[in-house]
């Protein structure tokens, strides 16, 4: 239906915009703490915060203060985080097993968080490059990043964490097949209500890059990830990729990159209507803080505002670095 409109004066459309009751009773769309997954790298030793240098405001924390960060997000009234492990050199591999260690950081991280807070949701990444001494995300073989044998160390990995307790995996590898690999090995394994959602369209982006610095991956990847990772020239590939992994178990979905793909966030919702989240990823993240350290930008409005464009896209969810800053705005 195409919208109408009366001839002007009998319409006058500012004046839905008169004030900010009047403004507050047509907003479109809401964002709430709800909204918001809030990413945390896990580092060794006790008592630690470690700065990542190119992502201001952001640290890798020890276990015990992830625990801590993890009561501060419950109180906050955010529904869930998500860990990334910052792995030493010496545990990375050819073969990756430190992966499906039950004593990982990860899998650590996943029992501390469950006794200090347990009412909020523990989200884990599932991909091999933390643990690769390549850096990929499966494994490599001759140059080319194999399919299948990745596919199986992914599902050992995956197993490892449900054991640990997590609530939702998150497959962010981008090999074929493993959704339904990880799905059928967690109906198996008993854990039919662990959580699947999958990083279906994550796009070989450049907007990655403090994020490698953060896990410590940077150094070590050898090429690039194009293939694997989408082309961002691509938009119908994304819906294809979406409905294989819902066929094959996801519960929900996720697009990476979040601002530069918006539009893949629309399509993805209003073609399946299933929950779809987005990924404000680092360099998102760093843009947005550089230019407001520098003065450039209202960082509290321009955060906010790039949170609001999700929703408006269609997003259930976003995770974000800035989840416990715009939480605390949220909440007055």
């Amino acid at each position: 239906m195409k919208p109408t409109v009366a001839p002007f004066p009998a319409a006058r459309l500012r004046r839905t915009r008169v004030s900010q009751p009047i403004r507050d009773l047509v907003r479109e769309n809401a964002l709430t703490t709800a909204d918001l997954i809030w990413p945390i790298f896990v580092r060794e030793g006790e008592g630690q915060m470690e700065p990542v240098e190119s992502m201001p405001g952001v640290l890798r924390r020890s276990v015990d203060k992830v625990a801590e960060a993890a009561v501060e997000a419950q109180a906050l009234g955010i529904p869930a985080i998500c860990l990334f492990p910052y792995t030493d050199a010496s545990l990375k591999t050819e073969d990756c097993a430190e992966a499906w260690n039950p004593d990982n950081l990860t899998n650590r991280a996943i029992r501390a968080i469950k006794q200090a807070a347990p009412d909020i949701a523990v989200m884990t990444d599932v991909a091999l490059d933390p643990y690769n001494i390549n850096g990929h995300d499966g494994y490599v073989v001759n140059g080319e990043i194999v399919n299948d044998a990745s596919v199986e160390a992914l599902v050992k990995m995956t197993l490892a964490q449900a054991e640990a307790g997590a609530d939702i995996i998150g497959p962010s590898d981008m090999m074929d097949g493993r959704i339904g690999a990880m799905r059928r090995a967690l109906e198996q394994a008993g854990h039919p209500n662990v959580t699947i959602l999958s990083y279906s369209a994550k796009y070989a982006s450049g907007f990655y890059g403090p994020f490698r610095d953060a896990v410590g991956a940077s150094g070590a990847l050898k090429g690039d990830k194009k293939t694997y990772q989408m082309d961002p020239a691509n938009s119908d590939e994304a819906l294809r990729l979406i409905k294989r992994d819902l066929m094959e178990g996801a519960d929900m979905v996720m697009v990476k990159p979040g601002i530069a793909y918006l539009d893949i966030c629309q399509r993805v919702k209003s073609t399946f209507g299933v929950p779809t989240f987005a990924y404000q990823v680092s360099g998102e993240y760093a843009m947005i803080q550089a230019a407001a350290q520098n003065g450039w930008i209202n960082g509290e409005q321009v955060m906010m505002e790039s949170l609001m464009a999700f929703k408006r896209a269609g997003c259930n969810g976003v995770l974000t670095y800035f989840a416990p800053e715009a939480a605390r705005l949220l909440n007055g």
